[in-house]
């Protein structure tokens, strides 16, 4: 705490308590947290950067999480937010067929960049659809006209 100044000329004076708060410290935090909750915040949205092409479609109703299945423009394979090996990607949706509690498994949100080869996608629809997953769900933006 500090000190105010000296109360008259007697040197047994005591010196008064300054009754101000010093809030820099408290401005200085403050500013910290708001730059890494700025800088955090981004990152939060999707996992996988995907430019994802237009549609005049609506948004789905959902009542619970789906899973996402991504493919990047280099066409690297993401099952929510985990890379995984091609080779792997039947025994992965294979896994998530056997632990849904619903008839044709949980909801699946493909997302894959615009620039990927249509056989590429396709090919991943059809691993999705022998692994007896039915709701599949292709994930595009709204487009400019809708």
């Amino acid at each position: 705490m500090a000190m105010g100044p000296i109360l008259g000329n007697n040197r047994r004076a005591r010196r008064s308590p300054m009754a101000e708060i010093n809030v820099t410290p408290m401005v200085d935090v403050m500013l910290v947290l708001l730059i890494i909750f700025m800088v955090t915040a981004p990152l939060l949205v999707a996992g996988v950067p995907v430019d994802l092409p237009d549609s005049k479609a609506g948004a789905l109703d959902q009542e619970q999480k789906p899973v996402q299945i991504s493919l990047d423009p280099s066409g690297a394979l993401f099952v929510d937010d985990a890379q995984i090996p091609r080779d792997q990607l039947s025994a992965r949706l294979q896994q998530i067929a056997a632990s849904a509690r619903e008839d044709g498994g949980p909801r699946i949100f493909l997302r894959a960049d615009k620039s990927l080869d249509y056989g590429l996608v396709m090919g991943v629809m059809g691993e999705i659809n022998a692994a007896g997953l039915r709701k599949v769900a292709l994930v595009s933006t709204q487009g400019p006209n809708s």
